[in-house]
């Protein structure tokens, strides 16, 4: 079982490969205006480019999730990988931001099943509590992405263009292909294979979706997840257009987020040895609960200074290193062999509501803080109040 001070090998892995969504995105945040200028269009339409992204994860889930309970957890990591760098060679060469969104769309088909199968494997491996630690090793692994993507891709943008950018992503997508093969063990138990058939796939899901645990934890920590995937969407224009900051330090202020995260999932894995896993959840969502709603109130004042919204910012993305880990491992807590179907879903409702939150950022025009700190504030509250009132009533009754 993974422990703070132990780092196997696969887990690593599993977090580099999950990193595909924060690379895939953060490093491409710094060059919106760029993108926006070179194809003529407004902020807007660049934006919608990350909206079919975040579809094309929420789809694309479902589909590895069965598939992997199938035929084990690697030969649809290799059909992935190769789909998502194929992808990245097509955005790399988009004649227009109506081509990049479609291959932004198939690269995301093809690299969340990193994300899908890497949660699984942890289930495979994992009993709650030490999933939870391994989520939170996972959460070290891959905020490293935050952290230097969009540095890296601020400069990547001055020195070289947004398009290298996606080359670089090519390179990565080679790399983990290496990995897989030479490093990743099969863990899916094959002496009773799941039989691939929609009737069912489709039973199965219904099956997860009346599930009141899975769904309540799923939501509790998704929802508050949403008002991450709020700032992904809004912060450039935010940050970058209004309050005038360069695209070579908004990387600064988006990694010193990204480094909260990561601390806190670290300090999430020493209070486990004390505290149960849904006592911590329940205390973490307080954090952008607050956050949020000090954002929208501070945005309904005037145009607030950037020494408010930043430490709103920072407060609210800190929190989600201890509500992602831990409510992960408690969604899928109960799914045993059919975790790969439950890491599928859950991942897909979190990305449909990512998808919400890219659209509403991409139409919602306002010369302000105001549509970012709602969707954040709304979030905040959302989640908060879906574990209150159902999650632990369901813990509640033993359900």
């Amino acid at each position: 079982m993974p422990t703070p001070s132990r780092f196997p090998a696969w887990l690593i892995l599993l977090g580099a490969l999950m990193a595909v969504a924060p690379l895939s995105i953060d490093m491409y945040l710094p060059g919106f205006p760029a993108v926006a200028r070179e194809f003529g269009v407004a902020p807007g339409a660049v934006q919608l480019t990350l909206a079919t992204f975040f579809v094309g994860l929420a789809i694309g889930q479902l589909f590895y999730g069965p598939i992997s309970d199938r035929f084990g957890r690697k030969k649809p990591l290799y059909v992935g990988y190769t789909l998502y760098g194929l992808a990245s060679l097509g955005c790399a060469l988009a004649p227009g931001v109506t081509a990049l969104a479609g291959w932004r769309f198939v690269q995301a088909i093809g690299g969340c099943a990193g994300m899908v199968i890497s949660r699984a494997i942890v289930r495979d491996r994992c009993d709650p509590v030490a999933a939870a630690k391994a989520f939170s090793v996972l959460m070290l692994v891959m905020g490293v992405a935050p952290i230097l993507a969009p540095l890296l891709g601020g400069w990547v943008v001055a020195l070289a263009g947004w398009r290298v950018i996606f080359g670089l992503l090519v390179l990565f997508a080679s790399l983990c292909l290496i990995a897989i093969h030479f490093t990743l063990e099969e863990s899916l138990d094959k002496a009773q294979p799941h039989p691939l058939e929609l009737r069912r796939v489709l039973r199965g899901y219904a099956e997860l979706l009346r599930d009141r645990h899975f769904m309540s934890y799923t939501f509790s920590s998704g929802l508050a997840m949403g008002g991450m995937f709020a700032y992904i969407a809004g912060s450039p224009f935010v940050l970058i257009q209004i309050y005038g900051i360069p695209a070579t330090d908004y990387g600064w202020v988006f990694g010193s987020n990204a480094l909260g995260l990561i601390s806190a999932s670290q300090l999430n894995t020493r209070l486990l040895r004390r505290y149960k896993l849904n006592r911590i959840l329940q205390q973490a969502l307080w954090a952008p609960l607050l956050a949020g709603l000090g954002l929208l109130l501070a945005a309904l004042a005037g145009h607030p200074p950037l020494y408010v919204i930043l430490p709103g910012f920072f407060v609210y993305i800190t929190s989600l290193g201890f509500a992602a880990p831990n409510g992960s491992a408690l969604a899928l807590q109960h799914q045993g062999r059919r975790a790969g179907m439950a890491s599928a879903l859950m991942g897909s409702l979190q990305f449909s509501l990512a998808t919400v939150m890219g659209l509403v950022m991409g139409v919602w025009h306002s010369n302000s803080v105001l549509p970012l700190a709602t969707l954040m504030a709304g979030c905040g509250v959302s989640a908060f109040a879906v574990h209150r009132l159902v999650a632990m009533r369901v813990e509640g009754n033993g359900l």
